[in-house]
């Protein structure tokens, strides 16, 4: 039986030396090329077939997600992704998640769990390390009740909040949607009773949790 095939990227020198040898030790697998950043993984990538990628996020010029997105940009995604992570947030994993990474292990993991884990996504299942499922299934629930909130809202209420959370005044809001300021006063109350904040400061920060604004502009 061939070797499988792996492609590492990590920005750290040691840790794909150390995952290098640790997976070619029984034979088994075969590092066919190592990637110091995203940019170069994605050269990489462009090059060669390998079966699996280890997958660091945290890599200058483009990080583990950039390359995850562009990959799927691509439109003809061959190689299975395993995130390998020093990041157990949940925000990270949810993510990866939404990218359709096919594997995320974190780096203090054991090597077993790793070799798992390339084993699992090789027969098309996805592999998210054990313990930090409970993490994702709450984070899961809580999103859906966000979505829920989003929907109890009408349209105008929405637009109200939008521009609450980029920090305009009522009387402003009202100028921008041309209404009175009694009634975006009403809008704002229904809000907060909506999605369950008691101050602007927390409808912002609703907002931005769920991408209803664009922080970066």
């Amino acid at each position: 039986m061939d070797a499988i095939k792996l492609v590492i990227a990590d920005d750290h020198s040691m840790i794909r030396e150390g995952l290098k040898q640790l997976l070619e030790l029984e034979g088994q697998f075969k590092v066919i090329a190592e990637a110091s950043d995203g940019v170069e993984c994605l050269e990489i990538l462009s090059k060669e077939a390998p079966d699996v990628l280890l997958l660091d996020i945290n890599m200058p010029n483009k990080n583990g997600l950039d390359v995850l997105k562009e990959l799927n940009q691509s439109g003809n995604r061959k190689v299975k992704v395993l995130v390998l992570t020093v990041h157990n947030e949940v925000e990270y994993l949810i993510k990866a998640v939404e990218l359709g990474v096919d594997g995320y292990v974190l780096k203090d993991s054991e090597s077993s769990e790793l070799k798992k884990a390339i084993m699992t996504i090789l027969n098309g299942e996805t592999y998210i390390q054990p313990d930090l499922i409970p993490m994702l299934n709450a984070k899961m629930i809580s999103m859906e009740n966000d979505y829920d909130k989003i929907d109890s809202l009408t349209k105008r209420e929405l637009d109200v909040l939008k521009n609450l959370a980029i920090g305009m005044y009522n009387k402003e809001i009202a100028t921008k949607l041309e209404i009175s300021e009694r009634t975006v006063k009403n809008h704002v109350s229904n809000i907060f009773k909506k999605i369950g904040v008691s101050d602007r400061t927390q409808a912002a920060v609703f907002a931005i949790r769920n991408n209803l604004i664009d922080i970066h502009n």
